[in-house]
């Protein structure tokens, strides 16, 4: 059971959920899903950074982890600053899905096919993104919508 949290897409955040005075949980996987995309991922030495950038990012639990390359995050990060294209869209969802591979590697998903990525851009620079985790007992289904900058 994690904490539950929800993301903020025009303002790129995630912030705590509240029932009353008390912090709600999220017995699914929605929380997992939002901290695996919407963290940023340390980028490789070989990956270019955006224009300006010299932070390759990351998040510093990642030295602690029991697995070599156990990372926690997305490197969509990387290309927040590039054109609103087709070609832009399938390197996002190629990067959330490498964020995602947790759930094929714990078994809650049993393989890639499992995991649908689909990515439309909307009018006023939106990025709609559907996830679908298709699991033996069921199907869920998360929609997230972002600003990007490059519009």
């Amino acid at each position: 059971m994690d904490i539950a949290l929800d993301f903020d897409g025009l303002a790129l955040s995630g912030d705590l959920v509240f029932d009353g005075a008390d912090l709600s949980t999220d017995a699914g996987l929605r929380t997992a899903v939002i901290v695996a995309l919407f963290s940023s991922a340390l980028a490789g030495p070989d990956d270019p950074l955006p224009a300006g950038e010299t932070d390759r990012r990351g998040w510093w639990g990642d030295m602690l982890g029991d697995a070599e390359g156990d990372q926690i995050g997305s490197k969509r990060w990387l290309y927040y600053r590039e054109k609103a294209t087709e070609q832009t869209a399938r390197k996002i969802r190629d990067a959330d899905r490498a964020a995602l591979q947790f759930l094929i590697d714990q078994r809650v998903v049993s393989g890639i096919t499992d995991i649908r990525i689909e990515t439309e851009w909307q009018p006023g620079g939106l990025l709609a993104e559907r996830i679908v985790l298709v699991r033996p007992e069921d199907e869920l289904a998360f929609t997230f919508s972002q600003a990007w900058e490059a519009s």
